[in-house]
Protein backbone atom coordinates (compact mmCIF):
# COMPACT_ATOMS: atom_id res chain seq x y z
CA UNK A 1 0.00 0.00 0.00
CA UNK A 2 1.35 3.41 -0.97
CA UNK A 3 1.65 6.26 1.51
CA UNK A 4 0.49 9.55 -0.03
CA UNK A 5 2.71 12.44 1.07
CA UNK A 6 2.41 16.19 0.74
CA UNK A 7 5.43 18.27 -0.35
CA UNK A 8 5.35 20.32 2.89
CA UNK A 9 4.52 19.59 6.53
CA UNK A 10 2.13 22.54 6.76
CA UNK A 11 -0.96 21.84 8.88
CA UNK A 12 -4.03 22.63 6.80
CA UNK A 13 -7.75 22.93 7.43
CA UNK A 14 -9.70 19.74 7.91
CA UNK A 15 -11.52 20.45 4.65
CA UNK A 16 -8.24 20.13 2.73
CA UNK A 17 -7.72 16.55 3.87
CA UNK A 18 -11.28 15.57 2.94
CA UNK A 19 -10.59 17.01 -0.50
CA UNK A 20 -7.28 15.14 -0.62
CA UNK A 21 -9.16 11.87 -0.10
CA UNK A 22 -11.35 12.66 -3.10
CA UNK A 23 -8.39 13.65 -5.24
CA UNK A 24 -6.52 10.45 -4.42
CA UNK A 25 -9.62 8.37 -5.15
CA UNK A 26 -10.18 10.01 -8.53
CA UNK A 27 -6.65 10.58 -9.79
CA UNK A 28 -4.02 8.38 -8.12
CA UNK A 29 -3.64 5.09 -9.96
CA UNK A 30 -2.82 2.83 -7.02
CA UNK A 31 -5.13 0.07 -5.74
CA UNK A 32 -4.60 1.01 -2.08
CA UNK A 33 -3.51 4.38 -0.70
CA UNK A 34 -3.14 5.66 2.84
CA UNK A 35 -2.23 8.88 4.60
CA UNK A 36 -2.43 10.42 8.07
CA UNK A 37 -3.16 13.95 9.16
CA UNK A 38 -3.70 16.22 12.14
CA UNK A 39 -5.66 19.44 12.48
CA UNK A 40 -6.16 22.32 14.85
CA UNK A 41 -9.26 21.84 17.07
CA UNK A 42 -12.17 20.89 14.81
CA UNK A 43 -15.43 18.97 14.87
CA UNK A 44 -16.47 16.90 11.88
CA UNK A 45 -20.03 15.63 11.64
CA UNK A 46 -21.70 13.14 9.35
CA UNK A 47 -23.56 13.69 6.10
CA UNK A 48 -27.01 13.18 7.63
CA UNK A 49 -26.54 14.68 11.08
CA UNK A 50 -28.34 17.78 12.34
CA UNK A 51 -25.56 20.02 13.64
CA UNK A 52 -27.46 21.48 16.59
CA UNK A 53 -28.41 18.02 17.86
CA UNK A 54 -24.81 16.80 18.00
CA UNK A 55 -22.60 19.81 18.66
CA UNK A 56 -22.40 22.45 21.39
CA UNK A 57 -22.13 25.29 18.91
CA UNK A 58 -21.80 27.98 21.61
CA UNK A 59 -18.86 26.16 23.21
CA UNK A 60 -17.15 25.73 19.84
CA UNK A 61 -17.64 29.39 19.03
CA UNK A 62 -16.16 30.43 22.38
CA UNK A 63 -13.08 28.22 21.94
CA UNK A 64 -12.45 28.71 18.22
CA UNK A 65 -13.28 25.12 17.27
CA UNK A 66 -14.18 24.87 13.58
CA UNK A 67 -17.08 22.75 12.34
CA UNK A 68 -17.13 20.74 9.10
CA UNK A 69 -19.59 18.35 7.48
CA UNK A 70 -18.15 15.31 5.69
CA UNK A 71 -19.65 13.33 2.81
CA UNK A 72 -19.68 10.03 4.71
CA UNK A 73 -22.24 9.00 7.28
CA UNK A 74 -21.55 8.10 10.90
CA UNK A 75 -21.24 10.12 14.05
CA UNK A 76 -19.70 13.35 15.24
CA UNK A 77 -15.94 13.48 15.93
CA UNK A 78 -13.68 15.97 17.68
CA UNK A 79 -10.09 16.19 16.36
CA UNK A 80 -6.98 18.10 17.37
CA UNK A 81 -3.20 17.89 17.05
CA UNK A 82 -2.94 15.22 19.76
CA UNK A 83 -4.95 12.57 17.93
CA UNK A 84 -4.44 11.02 14.54
CA UNK A 85 -6.73 11.03 11.53
CA UNK A 86 -6.38 8.13 9.09
CA UNK A 87 -7.47 8.07 5.44
CA UNK A 88 -7.63 4.87 3.38
CA UNK A 89 -8.55 4.92 -0.31
CA UNK A 90 -9.02 1.57 -2.01
CA UNK A 91 -10.15 0.13 -5.31
CA UNK A 92 -12.31 -2.29 -3.30
CA UNK A 93 -15.75 -1.45 -4.66
CA UNK A 94 -17.75 -3.07 -1.84
CA UNK A 95 -18.00 -0.71 1.12
CA UNK A 96 -18.35 -3.47 3.72
CA UNK A 97 -15.23 -5.21 2.44
CA UNK A 98 -13.35 -1.89 2.52
CA UNK A 99 -14.46 -1.34 6.12
CA UNK A 100 -13.38 -4.84 7.08
CA UNK A 101 -9.98 -4.49 5.44
CA UNK A 102 -9.33 -1.18 7.14
CA UNK A 103 -10.39 -2.34 10.61
CA UNK A 104 -8.12 -5.37 10.25
CA UNK A 105 -5.23 -3.04 9.41
CA UNK A 106 -5.87 -1.04 12.57
CA UNK A 107 -6.06 -4.25 14.60
CA UNK A 108 -2.67 -5.26 13.16
CA UNK A 109 -1.23 -1.96 14.42
CA UNK A 110 -2.75 -2.60 17.84
CA UNK A 111 -1.23 -6.08 17.99
CA UNK A 112 2.21 -4.67 17.17
CA UNK A 113 1.71 -2.24 20.05
CA UNK A 114 0.91 -5.17 22.32
CA UNK A 115 -2.71 -4.07 22.77
CA UNK A 116 -5.58 -6.55 22.81
CA UNK A 117 -8.09 -4.65 20.68
CA UNK A 118 -11.22 -5.88 18.93
CA UNK A 119 -13.42 -4.74 16.06
CA UNK A 120 -17.19 -4.31 16.30
CA UNK A 121 -20.10 -4.75 13.95
CA UNK A 122 -20.19 -0.95 13.66
CA UNK A 123 -16.55 -0.87 12.45
CA UNK A 124 -15.19 0.63 15.65
CA UNK A 125 -11.97 -0.54 17.31
CA UNK A 126 -12.30 -1.18 21.03
CA UNK A 127 -9.94 -1.71 23.93
CA UNK A 128 -12.10 -3.54 26.41
CA UNK A 129 -15.49 -1.81 26.32
CA UNK A 130 -14.15 1.59 25.24
CA UNK A 131 -13.65 2.94 21.75
CA UNK A 132 -10.20 4.04 20.63
CA UNK A 133 -10.85 4.26 16.90
CA UNK A 134 -14.06 5.01 14.99
CA UNK A 135 -14.55 4.83 11.23
CA UNK A 136 -16.78 6.13 8.45
CA UNK A 137 -16.85 5.32 4.74
CA UNK A 138 -18.32 6.47 1.47
CA UNK A 139 -18.15 5.33 -2.12
CA UNK A 140 -17.06 6.98 -5.34
CA UNK A 141 -17.20 5.24 -8.70
CA UNK A 142 -14.79 2.33 -8.47
CA UNK A 143 -13.29 3.47 -5.16
CA UNK A 144 -14.10 3.42 -1.45
CA UNK A 145 -12.86 6.01 1.04
CA UNK A 146 -12.55 5.05 4.70
CA UNK A 147 -11.55 7.65 7.28
CA UNK A 148 -10.94 7.20 10.96
CA UNK A 149 -9.93 8.90 14.19
CA UNK A 150 -7.27 7.16 16.27
CA UNK A 151 -7.26 8.54 19.81
CA UNK A 152 -3.64 8.67 20.95
CA UNK A 153 -4.42 11.68 23.14
CA UNK A 154 -6.79 14.64 22.96
CA UNK A 155 -7.96 17.76 24.74
CA UNK A 156 -10.55 15.94 26.81
CA UNK A 157 -12.26 19.13 27.98
CA UNK A 158 -12.91 20.15 24.37
CA UNK A 159 -14.04 16.67 23.38
CA UNK A 160 -16.48 16.38 26.27
CA UNK A 161 -17.94 19.84 25.76
CA UNK A 162 -17.88 20.26 21.96
CA UNK A 163 -19.82 17.07 21.23
CA UNK A 164 -23.18 16.83 22.95
CA UNK A 165 -25.17 13.70 22.12
CA UNK A 166 -27.89 14.76 24.54
CA UNK A 167 -29.30 13.01 27.62
CA UNK A 168 -31.91 11.01 25.71
CA UNK A 169 -29.33 9.47 23.39
CA UNK A 170 -27.01 8.67 26.28
CA UNK A 171 -29.84 7.16 28.32
CA UNK A 172 -30.82 4.90 25.44
CA UNK A 173 -27.30 3.48 25.38
CA UNK A 174 -26.97 3.31 29.16
CA UNK A 175 -23.98 5.64 29.09
CA UNK A 176 -23.45 8.42 31.62
CA UNK A 177 -20.90 10.45 29.68
CA UNK A 178 -18.82 10.57 26.52
CA UNK A 179 -15.72 9.88 28.62
CA UNK A 180 -17.07 6.49 29.61
CA UNK A 181 -17.24 5.43 25.96
CA UNK A 182 -13.68 6.23 24.85
CA UNK A 183 -10.10 5.54 25.82
CA UNK A 184 -6.69 6.88 24.83
CA UNK A 185 -3.83 4.91 23.28
CA UNK A 186 -1.21 6.75 25.33
CA UNK A 187 -2.47 4.86 28.39
CA UNK A 188 -1.63 1.48 26.83
CA UNK A 189 1.70 2.04 25.07
CA UNK A 190 5.26 3.20 25.72
CA UNK A 191 5.21 5.45 22.66
CA UNK A 192 6.18 8.93 23.81
CA UNK A 193 4.17 11.06 21.40
CA UNK A 194 1.75 10.99 18.50
CA UNK A 195 4.64 11.36 16.03
CA UNK A 196 6.04 8.04 17.26
CA UNK A 197 2.62 6.51 16.61
CA UNK A 198 2.55 7.95 13.09
CA UNK A 199 5.94 6.42 12.29
CA UNK A 200 4.88 3.06 13.65
CA UNK A 201 1.57 3.03 11.74
CA UNK A 202 3.25 3.99 8.48
CA UNK A 203 6.02 1.40 8.74
CA UNK A 204 3.46 -1.30 9.59
CA UNK A 205 0.94 -0.61 6.82
CA UNK A 206 2.83 0.96 3.91
CA UNK A 207 5.59 -0.27 1.61
CA UNK A 208 6.15 2.76 -0.58
CA UNK A 209 5.43 6.45 -1.02
CA UNK A 210 3.72 8.63 -3.61
CA UNK A 211 4.69 12.30 -3.22
CA UNK A 212 2.10 14.73 -4.51
CA UNK A 213 3.27 17.54 -6.78
CA UNK A 214 2.56 21.25 -6.38
CA UNK A 215 0.06 21.04 -9.26
CA UNK A 216 -1.74 18.15 -7.54
CA UNK A 217 -1.92 20.13 -4.29
CA UNK A 218 -3.47 23.01 -6.24
CA UNK A 219 -6.05 20.59 -7.67
CA UNK A 220 -6.87 19.44 -4.13
CA UNK A 221 -7.39 23.05 -3.10
CA UNK A 222 -9.90 23.41 -5.93
CA UNK A 223 -11.83 20.41 -4.61
CA UNK A 224 -11.57 21.85 -1.11
CA UNK A 225 -13.66 24.82 -2.21
CA UNK A 226 -16.68 22.48 -2.36
CA UNK A 227 -16.20 21.77 1.35
CA UNK A 228 -16.13 25.47 2.15
CA UNK A 229 -19.68 26.02 0.98
CA UNK A 230 -22.29 26.81 3.60
CA UNK A 231 -23.70 23.28 3.77
CA UNK A 232 -20.29 21.83 4.61
CA UNK A 233 -18.51 24.37 6.78
CA UNK A 234 -19.66 26.50 9.70
CA UNK A 235 -17.15 29.28 10.35
CA UNK A 236 -17.44 30.49 13.91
Amino acid sequence: MKYISLPTSEVRRLSFYLAMEEFVARHIDEPDCFFMWQVEPSVIFGRNQVLENEVNVAYCREHGIKLYRRKSGGGCVYADMDNLMLSYVTSEDHVNFAFNRFVNMVLLVMRKLGIAATGTAHNDVMIGDRKVCGTACYHLEGRSIVHSTMLYDTNMEHMLNAITPGPEKLAQKGIQSVRQRITLLKDYTTLECVDDLKSMVRSTLCDGERLLTADEVAAIETIEATYLKEEFIHLL
